[in-house]
């Protein structure tokens, strides 16, 4: 098998560059370069990354000469899809290299196994094991920025991306990696169940490479039992049963109240009617009368649509994992990683960041 020296020659080659040119790209110098190539200097994490990120490779793969399967599905997939593809594997990629530079995952599984029954009854199973994390730490699903609270409890690394039209979300998971990557969307509702969804599949382990989610509503899902257990768990983790029974009480919904609910838990008014229908809240007489409301008329029966806007806003907002953020930061703080990695997923220029940076230490506070 080749080594991490052999492998870097091959980069060299690919690259059309010298040596000498090459290791002045990843700053070393001949003497350095040359030892080790030669086997004589191991090449340090800092240099792996920089030319990990000079050939568009993995750290990982330097090291192991492995390609995870998300590398190749990007490759092969075109369409929507393949630019969700083409962004969890840059996520997926930055995220396995900060692994092997010392900041893994904070991934919480779930302690718990799936649970007897069907398909249905494990993802609801799994989705009050979930829920009774988020009360652990202090938290609740009505409260906040949904993928912030994933991030912070479960670990997850959670990306929102423009993909177009057609494509709702992908869950790619591996040894290092945890990811979850939307579309973004002019339906906020829409898109927390398409997280939600994606979680159930990382806690459940379906599919230990990527599981891409065109369309989270497609009836033809329901066939696959890892979909049907997904979608289960979205429902029970978004509207928990408790939640709902303390909501209809012993007085029943009103029109107002049922608006007020679907805005206090940010789901669709059709998503929530079908939840106590199942539940047998209400009847299914009720169901289609609740169901045909729509999130914005939901928002502005109860006086919420500035909330509702803000919503949307936030949902077509694209914005990059916030573990993966913070752990770029700390590399490059620690020296173990260059700036570049943490300008990128911010979307910025390397020089303009370092420049804001360092004009950023010499600043007094005014009194």
């Amino acid at each position: 098998m080749p080594s991490v020296p052999e492998r870097v020659l091959t980069l060299i080659e690919a690259s059309g560059l010298t040596r000498r040119e090459f290791g002045q790209r990843i700053g070393l110098d001949e003497s350095k370069m040359s030892k080790s190539l030669g086997g004589a200097r191991r090449f340090s994490s800092v240099d792996l990354a920089r030319i990990a990120e000079l050939c568009k490779v993995t750290v990982d793969w330097l090291i192991t000469g492995e390609e995870p399967p998300l590398a190749l599905a990007a490759r092969t997939t075109s369409g929507d899809a393949g630019v969700a593809l083409d962004a969890a594997k840059r996520y997926s990629t930055l995220r396995t290299d900060m692994a092997a530079l010392g900041y893994p995952q904070p991934w919480q599984a779930r302690t718990l196994g799936l649970g007897k029954g069907g398909y249905a009854e494990q993802g609801r199973s799994l989705a009050r094991e979930a829920l009774a994390r988020i009360s652990e730490a202090g938290r609740s699903i009505a409260v906040g920025n949904l993928v912030a609270l994933i991030e912070a409890v479960f670990g997850a690394d959670v990306a929102v991306v423009e993909l177009g039209a057609g494509f709702d979300g992908l869950a790619a998971s591996s040894e290092h990696v945890k990811l979850i990557v939307l579309a973004t969307s002019h339906v906020p509702a829409r898109q927390r169940f398409t997280l939600a969804h994606e979680l159930g599949h990382l806690l459940a382990e379906d599919d230990q490479d990527v599981h891409l989610d065109r369309d989270i509503y497609d009836k033809a899902q329901a066939k696959d039992p890892s979909e049907l257990r997904a979608n289960a768990f979205a429902s029970a983790f978004l509207m928990p049963e408790d939640r709902l029974r303390a909501a209809v009480g012993s007085s029943g919904l009103t029109e107002h109240t049922f608006a007020a609910l679907a805005c206090d838990l940010m789901v669709t008014p059709s998503a929530l009617a079908y939840r106590l229908l199942h539940l047998r809240l209400i009847d299914a007489g009720t169901c289609d009368r609740y169901k045909a409301i729509t999130a914005s008329k939901a928002a502005a029966i109860v006086g919420r649509g500035e909330e509702f806007a803000q919503r949307v806003t936030e949902a077509r907002t694209p914005r990059p994992p916030g573990p993966l953020v913070r752990d770029t930061y700390a590399a490059y703080e620690a020296g173990t990683a260059t700036l570049r990695p943490y300008a990128n997923l911010l979307g910025i220029d390397v020089d303009e960041l370092r420049h804001a940076l360092e004009s950023e230490h010499g600043t007094h506070d005014v009194p």
